[in-house]
């Protein structure tokens, strides 16, 4: 009798120190990770425009309950999505570079000479291609707007072998500016960008580069580092962040060994192989693969927020303040807020592209994907209102 009276007590010990936990998580969810996202942006039309016509800003984001830290978001969140989602289906146009080189643009429906639907041009990150599980989340924003969807895969992506001895960095929006002047040539609707990590800062470089000029009509970006001198110093921290990037480097270096003509050059093919961080691949092949003195002048180069002012065309820039690469505190609010173009969206959580919301979030795209669901919101709503595309925005700047 003793026993059993014993063995009730410890069961409802249990029971309460699971309660107790509990609550104490629940707590700490809805207080801590739960919030509605910020809005960094000048007063005038364009933020006037998102808080009309992009109802996510005006709800909280409810990040997956069992997956809060940033970098299981980041992890988890690609690991399902690539899982999870259906594949896309593809047309494939190679494109011929200026210098020689070659690139591919993958369509999700036929090109199409002469058509007046909207364009959605996706540019992939580090060493991500068309099959990104990210893209594909882009892809069904484009399909709910009714929009066509291209993907720039960067020289050597994509399964595409290289024509020069030549790669890409965050700073080859030359490219991209062929690229966009081909998809120009295919298309008399808007022509639309997204830019996800890397492929955010190609598409922020051409957008400052090319200023009132640039033939993108509006953009919107993905976990970018807008500060890369910052992003680098927090994506090198042990023991969690430096995981990540050692994970990053590793798929650089394969991406090198897959093409030939890269083992020789101005670079120490043993010192790249030995890299086992990003910023010692840079420093290895990067800096003098694109002829930079040092990996700091790289870095500077590549950094954009000193850059926004320079945009011309509206641009809305999805952050995570707990991104393993750009943490609040590197978020460039100052420089964003004194342009008249470019937006920042903050929420508390989401880690890298990770931005993972529900309990389950299996639901296929746009409907239940945060990534997505701020896409087709924001195009959407742009489309609705063409005097805010490229034009207007250049005008109100000037």
């Amino acid at each position: 009798m003793l026993g059993l009276f014993m063995y009730i007590f410890e069961v409802k010990t249990e029971v309460l120190v699971g309660l107790s936990l509990s609550v104490i998580y629940i707590t700490y969810y809805l207080v801590e990770a739960v919030k509605k996202p910020i809005l960094i942006c000048r007063k005038g039309e364009f933020r006037n425009f998102l808080e009309e016509s992009v109802p996510l800003l005006d709800e909280h984001y409810w990040p997956t309950p069992w997956c809060l830290e940033s970098r299981l978001q980041t992890v988890i969140g690609s690991v399902l999505r690539t899982r999870l989602l259906p594949a896309v289906n593809y047309r494939r146009e190679i494109l011929r570079l200026s210098d020689g080189g070659q690139v591919a643009l993958d369509w999700t429906e036929g090109p199409g000479e002469g058509e007046d639907r909207p364009v959605l041009l996706v540019l992939p990150g580090l060493t991500g291609d068309s099959r990104a599980d990210y893209v594909r989340c882009l892809a069904a924003a484009a399909h709910a707007i009714g929009a066509r969807c291209v993907v720039f895969n960067n020289r050597g992506l994509g399964g595409l072998p290289l024509t020069t001895p030549r790669l890409y960095c965050a700073v080859s929006h030359a490219d991209l500016a062929e690229v966009v002047g081909a998809v120009r040539q295919r298309t008399r609707g808007p022509l639309l960008a997204a830019g996800v990590s890397l492929g955010g800062l190609i598409l922020g470089h051409y957008l400052a580069e090319h200023g009132a000029s640039a033939a993108v009509d509006a953009a919107f970006v993905v976990s970018s580092p807008l500060d890369v001198i910052k992003g680098s110093e927090c994506i090198e921290r042990p023991p969690l962040n430096a995981l990540l990037s050692y994970h990053m480097a590793r798929n650089l270096r394969n991406t090198l060994q897959a093409h030939e003509p890269l083992r020789s050059g101005p670079w120490d093919w043993a010192a790249v192989q030995r890299s086992r961080s990003v910023r010692e691949f840079d420093a290895a092949f990067t800096t003098k693969h694109f002829g930079f003195g040092s990996v700091e002048a790289y870095y500077r180069a590549a950094t954009l927020k000193d850059k926004l002012a320079k945009v011309r065309v509206p641009l809305l820039c999805l952050c995570a303040a707990d991104d393993p690469f750009q943490p609040l505190d590197a978020i460039p609010v100052r420089e964003a807020e004194e342009s008249s173009c470019v937006a920042l969206l903050v929420t508390a959580r989401g880690g890298h592209i990770g931005f993972l919301e529900g309990w389950w979030p299996t639901s296929a795209p746009p409907r239940h994907h945060y990534i997505a669901r701020l896409a087709r919101q924001y195009f959407a709503g742009l489309l609705r209102r063409p005097d805010l595309l490229r034009a207007a925005c250049r005008a109100s700047s000037d």
